[in-house]
């Protein structure tokens, strides 16, 4: 892996929510050291703070105290312009495809870099690159419709790699398919890593799924149980 700072630190990182007037701790001093290249499952049953760490790690919030380097920056330092500036060297990929349905494959990963103020031709010459990364070098043009549930993931994650993100970070990738095409969402992420040297955060309540990362991070009741480092 690479020698370079690593893409997330988390340091005593507290998280603390007011459900009315009674203080929540939804996290409560988590440590974290993700290394570029690495693949990092986090794993929890509900109200673990997995979830709470999936918005602090893709800077959707901020901890209560505690220090968070997303790629070295301190997240608690920024404002929200800042944040949304930070979240662009971020690629997100959720449980549910979030494609545009009156667009079609390419325009969906183009999509993610006009935002990013990319050039047209730049954009579409990389859109096509990146779906043909991921196996849709045929679906192009085929809108989300066109699509089975594992080619819109495959879209989903290359509109997420499309800004050159420093790390993916999956929420439940596979939960909305088959497990045919759980499967091969996983081999696609697993080769992203493996090849590519993609930084990958995966968070999931799934044991099956986590193990196919290098590291899972287990939590519970706010606190990391235990990190396991899976045979592969």
């Amino acid at each position: 892996m690479s020698k370079n700072r690593p893409v997330v630190e988390a340091i005593d990182v507290k998280k603390t929510y007011m459900l009315g007037k009674v203080p929540v701790e939804a996290l409560r001093g988590v440590n974290l050291r993700v290394e570029a290249g690495d693949f990092v499952s986090i794993l929890g049953p509900s109200g673990s703070g997995k979830s709470t760490m999936l918005n602090l790690i893709g800077a959707l919030d901020k901890p209560t105290s505690g220090t968070l380097l997303i790629d070295g920056v301190d997240i608690s330092k920024l404002n929200d312009n800042q944040l949304a500036n930070l979240r662009l060297k971020i690629g997100f990929v959720f449980q549910f495809f979030n494609l545009i349905p009156r667009l079609n494959a390419r325009d969906n990963v183009e999509l993610a870099m006009s935002i990013a103020n990319k050039g047209k031709s730049d954009r579409r010459k990389r859109a096509i690159e990146l779906l043909e990364t991921v196996g849709l070098k045929d679906r192009v043009n085929h809108k989300p419709a066109e699509l089975s549930g594992g080619q819109q993931q495959r879209v989903a994650i290359a509109r997420a790699l499309a800004n050159n993100p420093k790390f993916l970070l999956l929420d439940e990738p596979t939960g909305n398919v088959d497990s045919k095409t759980a499967n091969e969402v996983i081999s696609l992420i697993k080769k992203l890593n493996a090849e590519d040297n993609v930084s990958i955060i995966m968070v999931t309540h799934d044991q099956h799924l986590a193990r196919e990362a290098r590291r899972t991070v287990q939590m519970f009741d706010g606190e990391i149980s235990q990190v396991v480092v899976n045979g592969q």
